[in-house]
Protein backbone atom coordinates (compact mmCIF):
# COMPACT_ATOMS: atom_id res chain seq x y z
CA UNK A 1 0.00 0.00 0.00
CA UNK A 2 1.26 3.39 -0.56
CA UNK A 3 1.62 6.30 1.74
CA UNK A 4 -1.34 8.56 2.06
CA UNK A 5 -1.41 12.31 2.36
CA UNK A 6 -4.38 15.03 2.50
CA UNK A 7 -5.38 18.02 0.56
CA UNK A 8 -3.10 20.89 2.26
CA UNK A 9 -0.09 18.00 2.98
CA UNK A 10 3.31 20.00 2.01
CA UNK A 11 5.33 17.56 0.17
CA UNK A 12 8.54 17.02 -2.07
CA UNK A 13 9.38 14.90 -4.75
CA UNK A 14 11.67 14.31 -7.37
CA UNK A 15 11.94 15.61 -10.49
CA UNK A 16 13.86 15.74 -13.31
CA UNK A 17 14.91 19.17 -12.78
CA UNK A 18 15.98 18.22 -8.99
CA UNK A 19 13.87 18.11 -5.72
CA UNK A 20 10.17 19.94 -5.79
CA UNK A 21 7.87 20.95 -3.23
CA UNK A 22 4.22 21.88 -3.33
CA UNK A 23 0.90 21.31 -1.59
CA UNK A 24 -1.56 18.49 -2.39
CA UNK A 25 -5.03 20.28 -3.94
CA UNK A 26 -7.08 17.10 -4.68
CA UNK A 27 -6.47 13.54 -4.27
CA UNK A 28 -7.95 11.37 -6.53
CA UNK A 29 -9.62 7.55 -5.73
CA UNK A 30 -10.65 6.85 -8.98
CA UNK A 31 -9.33 6.68 -12.55
CA UNK A 32 -8.71 9.95 -14.25
CA UNK A 33 -7.82 11.58 -17.00
CA UNK A 34 -4.97 14.06 -16.67
CA UNK A 35 -2.93 15.76 -19.66
CA UNK A 36 -4.23 13.17 -21.74
CA UNK A 37 -3.12 10.52 -20.47
CA UNK A 38 -5.16 7.69 -17.91
CA UNK A 39 -4.16 7.85 -14.74
CA UNK A 40 -4.92 4.64 -13.02
CA UNK A 41 -6.11 5.98 -9.02
CA UNK A 42 -8.07 3.54 -6.67
CA UNK A 43 -8.77 4.22 -2.53
CA UNK A 44 -5.71 1.97 -1.54
CA UNK A 45 -3.80 3.75 -4.38
CA UNK A 46 -4.28 7.50 -5.11
CA UNK A 47 -3.14 10.05 -6.56
CA UNK A 48 -2.47 13.26 -5.64
CA UNK A 49 -2.56 16.76 -7.65
CA UNK A 50 -0.04 18.76 -6.30
CA UNK A 51 0.56 22.77 -6.76
CA UNK A 52 4.66 23.62 -7.05
CA UNK A 53 5.90 26.20 -4.28
CA UNK A 54 8.06 27.69 -7.20
CA UNK A 55 6.26 27.74 -10.36
CA UNK A 56 2.43 26.94 -9.42
CA UNK A 57 2.90 24.26 -12.17
CA UNK A 58 0.50 21.38 -11.24
CA UNK A 59 1.64 17.78 -11.22
CA UNK A 60 0.51 14.31 -10.51
CA UNK A 61 2.30 11.63 -8.60
CA UNK A 62 1.24 8.46 -6.61
CA UNK A 63 2.01 8.64 -2.62
CA UNK A 64 5.53 6.99 -3.05
CA UNK A 65 6.85 9.32 -4.87
CA UNK A 66 5.93 12.28 -1.74
CA UNK A 67 7.77 12.89 1.19
CA UNK A 68 5.41 15.23 4.04
CA UNK A 69 7.75 17.80 4.90
CA UNK A 70 6.72 20.87 7.26
CA UNK A 71 5.06 24.12 5.62
CA UNK A 72 7.53 26.68 4.99
CA UNK A 73 6.65 29.62 7.52
CA UNK A 74 5.82 33.25 6.13
CA UNK A 75 8.26 35.55 6.53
Amino acid sequence: MSKTFNVGDHVRWNSEAGEVSGVIKKKHTQDTEYKGHMRRCSPEEPQYEIKSDKTDHIAMHKGSALTKIAKKSRQ
